[in-house]
């Protein structure tokens, strides 16, 4: 029709996806120069360069380095530094030593103190950590730096806490809330992190309680770009991972904020985890969180956040954050469900909705999200059947996996596009029972089960408005429609990215899937292009570009490098030695050591050391026997008492090395104790796979490990003693790593494995 023209409401539809984007976060320009009362990007940058020069997990040469220039640029801002050091072995049986740094700018009333946080450890072996978590850190000095050159004596003592061993196990944390004294004075935790290496950094809040007095004082604190909603931290539960924040909550019941970014997760854990590839304005979108929020909660009374209310909130371009109480969304449903039944009403009565055809408007909705769903399901299967290397990247995100997203964006409008012109003859009035009768479904589902995500009302109750205007109007303006458009592309729109980012290429059902409902949601413009076929097809041939350019960035390079491992282990039981990796696809680096064909099927391929995705061996190879000495176990003790057998280990490495596992047989443990560290009764009755206990060792120190047992149970003890050292071991020829190459992170890589087992009968 000619008052509707396509092209136009399309174009102003992309414009609004393109401002949902763009909105997220500040843009980033030098700014070295700013105020010292500012916070500067670049001199923010500075730190994150400092900070990641090399590997700095607990145990590296780098890690020391790393703290003490942390501890003087504290010191230089006239803040008195304090070290805690000491064992902990958190709730995963991952034991090593931390060593915190701690400051305080005392405050001038005797409140809550505001605790800012980050973690100075990068994860073994490889990973720079300059945005895991050098940006946190980055970001509390420069932030805490411009504090301070206001010379302004805040309400509340201000705690910094940069904790250690985070990526081990919340190791630093741990210590820092059981055993510190500042633990309890603690009102409020401001937490920074990072899961990739770039986009916006997402609010994240831990409460035991109901979040209302939390969101209350965040909107007060006014953040210029909060990107922030109620269903975001159910989804940060679904990572494999949690942070040092969880901590906090859990074992004082303290509140937080986390703020931590996704985008280029392929860089998570890795040596491409460094100073140039961190996105400058994702920098800047923490600082301009912490410097209003600093200003904000260290003087705000940190004694009142607990509430036994929930809010509901999300964020939008111009509104920034909204957000309504719990106590709103069964009257919202119920409202929409009557203005439904009101609007159907009228509808019938104008006859502008009849049966037949509105019936007949399940069809297209139904067919879409079948094909869609999977389509969904299957592409990720589909590309690693295609592109079998894709299995190495353990975390599931592609260097290409933006192009993937958008392939499977288009496809997926393209078959919406395809399934309606399928129906074209059913009115636009009838064409929206459908879709407005799932969405009512989906948000009493929502109300029932997971109340954060109820904010999915907001497009619905902008769709029965559409509804009423084209039951009214055969002629509506398309302004109008678009508008009311606007609510479901805003809120919907930056999710059908995250989902597979942050999860992996395996939850793009969840775009495709949201996608499609999305699509319902804009019907009210679509339903009335005349070439829906057209801009169908025009999805479909968008897909297979999309998916040419991806195929043509499929292959690795040095920008894009393949992930690697390569293991030599020596059983010092037997005296034989294989060579392991955990590659499916290997590379001609690796593949000189390991014969496929000839791949040994054993336990060690399939039960070893523990790794963060559960991933085993994939093949093992027989290896020359090389002079690598085992660990030396000193029985201190074994004696019955009553019903109890008690056995006193201690275990010295007779090499320089950085991790010691241990593994029991399958009899109960009743109690374990590693140097000096009890293991809590909750762990050691759900340790998997008979993992006792993990140690990161710092200095080459021992291991004292001191169990329990029935006295008639037969105690075996399996130990894997680790050092990252392989490629450097003089008694090895390992070439460097190609170009196309970096380690493969989250496992045990380029190290030597001892392995011993003993038996106690």
């Amino acid at each position: 029709m000619k008052k509707f023209p396509s092209i136009f409401s399309i174009s102003l539809i992309l414009l609004a996806i393109y401002w949902v984007f763009h909105t997220t976060m500040p843009p980033y320009s030098p700014d070295a120069n700013l105020a010292k009362t500012e916070f500067s990007t670049d001199r923010a940058l500075a730190h994150v360069a400092a900070i990641s020069t090399a590997p700095h997990a607990v145990g590296f040469p780098a890690h020391a380095k790393v703290r003490q220039y942390i501890m003087d640029e504290l010191q230089n801002m006239g803040l008195e530094t304090t070290l805690q050091e000491g064992y902990t072995a958190g709730d995963w049986g991952n034991l090593s030593k931390a060593t915190n740094i701690l400051a305080r700018i005392k405050g001038s009333d005797s409140g809550k103190a505001l605790l800012l946080l980050s973690h100075y450890d990068s994860s073994p072996h490889s990973s720079l950590g300059a945005s895991d978590a050098g940006s946190g850190v980055a970001t509390i000095l420069e932030g805490v730096r411009a504090f301070l050159a206001t010379n302004t004596t805040p309400k509340n003592d201000i705690i910094i806490l940069i904790s250690d061993a985070e990526e081990l196990g919340l190791n630093g944390a741990d210590l820092f809330v059981n055993q510190h004294p500042w633990a309890k004075e603690v009102g409020l935790v401001l937490n920074f992190e990072a899961r990739g290496s770039g986009g916006p950094s997402y609010m994240l809040i831990e409460t035991n309680r109901g979040n209302g007095r939390l969101i209350e004082e965040f909107t007060k604190a006014a953040p210029d770009y909060p990107v922030a909603n109620s269903l975001v931290y159910s989804i940060y539960k679904m990572l494999p991972n949690d942070t040092d924040l969880t901590v906090f909550r859990e074992d004082r019941d303290i509140e937080g904020l986390n703020f931590a970014f996704i985008d280029d997760h392929y860089d998570y854990h890795t040596v491409r985890d460094n100073y140039e590839r961190l996105d400058r304005n994702t920098l800047a979108h923490q600082g301009a969180y912490l410097m209003p929020l600093l200003s904000h909660f260290s003087n705000a009374d940190l004694g009142t956040l607990k509430s036994l209310n929930d809010y509901v909130y999300f964020d939008v371009p111009f509104f920034k954050l909204v957000s309504y109480p719990f106590e709103w969304i069964w009257p919202m449903l119920a409202f929409a469900g009557l203005l439904f039944v009101l609007l159907l009403v009228q509808g019938f009565r104008k006859k502008t909705v009849q049966l037949p055809q509105l019936a007949k408007g399940f069809l297209p909705m139904l067919l879409a999200l079948i094909i869609n769903i999977l389509i969904g399901f299957y592409s990720f299967r589909f590309l690693k059947w295609c592109y079998p290397q894709y299995q190495d990247m353990l975390h599931g995100f592609t260097y290409n996996g933006y192009t993937y997203i958008a392939a499977f964006v288009f496809l997926t409008i393209g078959v919406c596009f395809w399934s309606y012109h399928k129906f074209k003859d059913i009115s636009i009035p009838n064409l929206l029972v459908a879709p407005l009768f799932l969405w009512l479904i989906i948000c009493t589902a929502v109300a029932i089960y997971l109340p954060g995500a109820s904010f999915f009302i907001v497009p619905v109750l902008a769709l029965l408005a559409a509804f009423l205007v084209t039951i009214n109007q055969k002629r509506p303006t398309v302004y109008l429609l678009v508008f009311l458009c606007l609510p479901a592309i805003w809120i919907y729109a930056p999710f059908i990215k995250m989902f597979p980012v942050g999860l992996g290429l395996k939850m793009m059902v969840a775009s495709t899937l949201l996608l499609t409902l999305s699509f319902l949601l804009l019907l009210p413009v679509f339903g009335f292009y005349k070439r829906k076929k057209t801009l169908g097809l025009l999805g479909v041939l968008l897909f297979f570009v999309a998916m040419v350019t991806a195929h043509f960035n499929a292959d690795f390079d040095a920008d894009n490098p393949k992930p690697s491992s390569l293991l030599y282990v020596l059983n010092s039981d037997t005296q034989t030695a294989k060579w392991a990796t955990y590659d499916k696809v290997l590379l001609d680096w690796n593949s000189q050591f390991i014969d496929t064909d000839k791949s040994i099927p054993e336990k060690l391929a399939t039960r070893t050391i523990s790794s963060k995705y559960g991933s085993g061996f994939s093949f093992v190879s027989e290896a020359a026997v090389k002079d690598i000495a085992a660990p030396q176990v000193e029985t201190l003790r074994d004696t019955v008492i009553g019903d109890e057998r008690f056995i006193d280990l201690c275990i010295t490495p007779k090499r320089a090395v950085n991790r010691l596992e241990v593994f029991t047989n399958d009899i109960p443990i009743q109690s374990a104790t590693v140097n000096s560290i009890v293991l809590s009764d909750y762990y050691l009755k759900h340790r998997k796979r008979g993992k006792l206990v993990t140690h990161y060792i710092s200095n080459n120190e021992y291991t004292d490990l001191q169990l329990s047992i029935p006295k008639d149970s037969t105690l075996g003890l399996t130990l894997y003693e680790a050092s990252n050292d392989l490629l450097q071991n003089t008694q090895f020829t390992i070439p460097k790593r190609p170009e196309n190459s970096i380690p493969t992170p989250f496992v045990l890589n380029d190290a030597i494995l001892v392995t011993k087992t003993l038996k106690f009968d």
